[in-house]
This record gives structure tokens, C-alpha cells and sequence, in this order.
């Protein structure tokens, strides 16, 4: 899927739910022999890794407001259960639940956090 904004940043784009942006690493192009792997190969991998760039809002929960008590305001906000991805983590996650997509000439994933196996976080970066 190809984007067509050239000239917009990332600020513009809003992550939906439970969804982050990814923007791969570099795989490794050599084996521990020595051999060169072509990008069709290192792509070919069904487990993946790569940095956080955005996150979504969580996982949208139930309205908690109590039908039996009518004078009580509504509460019309929305509440989201929050992810435990953040952005600058980074995520090994499962390639076949990844949606790839080009952003500014710039290959990202899009990805459930369902499919993200495990984080790496640096806390010494945020400090």
C-alpha cells in the first residue's frame, strides 16, 4: 500500500486502538558464515524487529456510567485501556499480522499489538 503524502511528517498520522507504526531495523544482510543474504530473504522472516515510531490510544473500554441513577451526568469520553508498547521501544513482532506500508519513500508496518511478541525498552534514552 503506498501513501501519497510526500510532503506531510508523521505528526499527521493518528494510530487506531490497539495499533502501532513500525519502522523496521536494519536486518542483518550477513550471516554468522559470512554469507550475503538477499533482502528477499531477510524480509522472508517470520518474526521481525523494529522501532516504535507511533502507538494508538489502547484498547477502547465500556461506558462505566450506572442506568439505574438518572441524575448522574453521562460521561461521553471515551476510555482506553492503555498499550504497554510506547514509542521508541523496540518490538519483535510476528511479520504475517504486519500490514507494510510506504510513508514518504519509507517502508513502515502497521501491527496489532496482539502480534508483537516482546519489547525492548531503554529507559537510560527517556532519563
Amino acid at each position: 500500500m503506498e501513501l501519497s503524502l510526500e510532503q506531510e511528517s508523521l505528526d499527521t498520522l493518528l494510530m487506531v486502538g490497539d495499533k502501532v507504526l513500525i519502522k523496521p531495523k536494519n536486518p542483518q544482510a550477513q550471516t554468522k558464515t559470512g554469507l550475503y543474504l538477499p533482502p528477499s530473504v531477510q524480509e522472508g522472516e517470520k518474526v521481525q524487529a523494529g522501532y516504535i515510531i507511533k502507538a494508538g490510544p489502547g484498547y477502547p473500554l465500556p461506558s462505566q456510567t450506572d442506568e439505574t441513577e438518572v441524575w448522574k451526568k453521562k460521561d461521553e469520553e471515551i476510555h482506553y485501556l492503555p498499550l504497554q508498547a510506547h514509542e521508541g521501544d523496540l518490538a519483535i513482532f510476528l511479520q504475517s499480522s504486519a500490514i507494510e506500508i510506504q510513508f514518504n519513500g519509507e517502508k513502515y508496518f502497521i501491527v496489532p499489538h496482539a502480534a508483537i511478541l516482546m519489547l525492548v525498552r531503554d529507559n537510560s534514552l527517556f532519563e
